[in-house]
């Protein structure tokens, strides 16, 4: 084609294998240096994107990135059961500090553990580890003493009256123990008596002493929660085609209207939606206009930083359900393509515009060794991620780049230049991997490049390329009655030197 390679040292690579590639997710995007520069500020400052461009030039690629550059998130979120008014749960926040204060509570009302052995006789019998006729000790879940093969019954009356030895031994016989799992008892601590519990805890005694007793009590008086946001979480938010249930929440269907007996209590059917998952990260959206009207639910969660969690099915026992401030401090970067800027509602994009930034993303670089270099390492990079095809061979790289120059040509009408319409290219990258791995080669060659090249076009040219135009294509697909309406009348116009988009 032509092409001209001066400055470039492409021989010091013997294939693709040896370019490196950056270890920063931003410096991956190929020819987009402004988005990037602005990317950088956006995340660091907390500000909104709006992106616009054709598809496949990096949009979706600096909004993931920039979750690189944002802080790990810092908050939970979380639902708490309301006894007062169960369809009004309440919205809990905890920190990292809170949360680890919790788990350290959590640990100390478990108490400490002791080998039956070591447990007062009494304890040991009562709790059903120890044989009060021959001692020996067993699980308490074996009802017949394993040594002398006599029922394990524990000591002393029970509340079954006088006659509550005979009725241990029968149902012992048949397998039923009557053993508690919890003995209450005291002992002495320097002056002080004070009151201990001895509980089951599988194979060993779990000892409760006062201050632990009432750690557990203060747990077990907090009202029930669920976690929905954790904070453990990925800052990065796909929400490209949710849905309005996906993208605000929902409260899940309870066929028993949230019975306290048979349903599930409300709180525990509450769903987080993309905005609130994104809370402290990036919530990214390409084609939002596709949202319509749901753009300007979009526009509340930014304004106030929290939105409230509802059941939106009518018919749902969820219905009467809400969740109030719920927090939703994202940075928003949204995408769309140039044609569709009239459809982004005017309040939300001017609420970027006051903080935040609009990009209009590059369509090609000029052809320099520096974007050739460049392009060299988007097809390395697209190779790895891949996984499944071979590296590609630098003479069959310069093939790539050769495209890539057309590409720009034709399709974006820059000459001497480089498109950056780099997902059509990856998809040719990836066919002639798929053609090398047919004819088991190591290595992705010219051959391979060249037959992909032949197969992988766009269907727009195919049609150019067999039939002239879109007219004639179409022509040959109509009846006669159809040919007479205007809408296939009309394609008979189609210019056919028109390249696809």
């Amino acid at each position: 084609m032509g092409s001209s390679y001066v400055n470039v040292d492409f021989d010091k690579f013997p294939d693709t294998s040896y370019i490196s590639i950056p270890s920063n997710p931003l410096e991956r995007v190929i020819g987009q240096a402004e988005a990037v520069r602005m990317a950088k500020i956006a995340a660091r400052q907390r500000r909104h994107l709006l992106l616009v461009g054709p598809p496949g030039v990096g949009k979706s690629m600096i909004a993931q990135a920039m979750s690189f550059y944002v802080e790990r998130p810092k908050e939970e979120i979380r639902v708490v059961h309301n006894p007062q008014y169960p369809e009004r749960p309440f919205t809990e926040v905890k920190t990292f500090q809170e949360i680890n204060k919790e788990k350290e509570e959590m640990n100390s009302v478990e108490g400490e553990t002791i080998d039956p052995r070591d447990a007062p006789t009494s304890v040991a019998e009562r709790l059903g580890y120890r044989c009060p006729r021959c001692s020996f000790y067993s699980q308490p879940s074996d009802s017949i003493c394993p040594n002398c093969n006599n029922p394990k019954v524990q000591g002393g009356v029970t509340q079954q009256g006088p006659f509550g030895d005979v009725f241990n031994v029968i149902g012992a016989a048949f397998g039923v123990q009557n053993n508690t799992e919890r003995v209450t008892s005291t002992r002495r601590t320097g002056d002080h008596e004070e009151v201990i519990v001895y509980e089951r805890a599988g194979e060993r005694i779990k000892i409760l002493d006062e201050k632990t007793l009432e750690r557990k009590r203060r747990m077990e008086k907090k009202s029930p929660s669920k976690t929905i946001v954790p904070i453990s979480r990925n800052p990065f938010v796909l929400a490209t085609g949710a849905s309005e249930t996906e993208l605000l929440g929902d409260v899940r269907h309870d066929p028993y209207g949230g019975h306290p007996q048979l349903g599930t209590l409300p709180y525990e059917r509450v769903i987080s939606g993309a905005i609130h998952e994104a809370h402290e990260g990036v919530l990214f959206i390409d084609e939002v206009t596709h949202l319509g009207n749901i753009q300007r639910f979009i526009l509340t969660a930014m304004q106030e930083r929290n939105f409230p969690i509802t059941g939106r099915n009518p018919q749902s026992a969820g219905a009467s359900v809400r969740v109030d401030n719920v927090p939703t401090d994202f940075i928003l970067v949204a995408a769309c393509n140039i044609q569709d800027l009239r459809h982004i509602l005017s309040p939300l994009r001017s609420r970027i515009v006051g903080s935040g930034y609009e990009i209009l993303m590059e369509i090609a670089i000029p052809d320099t060794p520096e974007n050739r270099m460049r392009y060299l390492q988007f097809i390395a990079q697209e190779i790895i991620i891949d996984g499944k095809i071979p590296h590609m061979t630098i003479d069959a790289a310069k093939l790539i780049i050769d495209e890539g120059k057309r590409r720009a040509k034709e399709i974006d009408h820059k000459d001497n230049a480089l498109t950056l319409r780099l997902r059509e290219l990856g998809g040719l990258i990836r066919a002639s991997g798929d053609i090398a791995v047919s004819k088991e080669k190591k290595l992705i060659d010219i051959e391979d490049v060249n037959e992909a090249l032949q197969t992988y076009l766009p269907v727009e040219e195919k049609i150019k390329k067999y039939y002239g135009n879109m007219g004639a294509a179409l022509s040959t697909e109509t009846t006669i009655s159809q040919r007479a309406e205007e809408y296939y009348f009309n394609y008979h116009d189609y210019n056919s030197d028109r390249s696809y988009d």
